[in-house]
């Protein structure tokens, strides 16, 4: 079995990571086109730096809660499987999630979609790498020393998200695709379900309550993602057994 699982900032949340487009979201805190557009850094690049350090900082004391560990039991598990004989399992696991909970668990093919926070990025030469200290305008970049290029390696409202053509490439070939802690609502994310259904695969969300595109889903499972998600992963574990 090729399973697709995408997890969204709702399985980060009882790790202490804010979600964002809930009631007491981070988009209701601060304005996104300030802090997340490449508009908004250009204008005010210091706003944006600060506004990512803040979140760099609650990263280093957040950890990954049961809902990650059991994905990376679950990884492992359909790994053993690949190694059987005429087996072709697989496991993908997409994040729209920039923290690196899902590495903390033990997961390690994880495709970060809008980036990741603890890496930088240069707009001067394209340069990526780690970076896990506040971030500062007049910083130099470690490859093209060039001042104020230096910004946070996540993806921005009007950019267009990271391995997209492998993703879909994982869509178009699963039997199964599960939705964890997403709202639905930010697309393309939102629009594989509907990629994953019409390859003919099944599809479930796993949420604290129904997503905007819950109809989309074959099936749905609702509850903490901390209960949830080991429970769910359990069945799976047990039934490939």
């Amino acid at each position: 079995m090729q399973i697709v699982i995408l997890t969204g900032a709702g399985i980060s949340a009882e790790s202490g990571l804010g979600t964002f487009r809930d009631k007491d979201g981070i988009w209701t805190r601060v304005n996104l086109e300030d802090v997340a557009t490449p508009e908004g850094f250009a204008r005010n690049p210091d706003m944006v730096h600060e506004f990512y350090n803040k979140r760099r900082s609650d990263l280093t004391t957040a950890k990954a809660n049961p809902a990650h560990f059991a994905l990376a039991r679950l990884e492992q598990q359909i790994g053993q499987l690949a190694k059987r004989p005429a087996d072709d399992s697989r496991f993908t696991l997409v994040t729209q999630n920039i923290d690196n909970l899902h590495q903390q668990a033990g997961s390690r093919s994880v495709i970060h979609m809008h980036g990741e926070l603890l890496k930088g990025l240069c707009t001067n030469c394209d340069w990526r790498g780690e970076w896990s200290v506040d971030m500062q305008t007049d910083m130099p970049c470690p490859q093209c020393a060039h001042d104020g290029r230096i910004r946070p390696d996540v993806v921005w409202f009007g950019e267009m998200p990271y391995h997209m053509d492998e993703i879909f490439e994982r869509l178009h070939s699963c039997d199964l695709f599960v939705s964890i802690g997403t709202s639905g609502s930010v697309y393309p994310a939102a629009m594989f379900v509907g990629e994953a259904k019409r390859a003919g695969a099944m599809t479930l969300e796993l949420n604290l309550e129904p997503s905007e595109n819950a109809d989309e889903f074959n099936e749905g499972l609702y509850g903490p993602a901390s209960e949830i998600v080991p429970a769910w992963v359990d069945k799976m574990i047990a039934a490939s057994s």
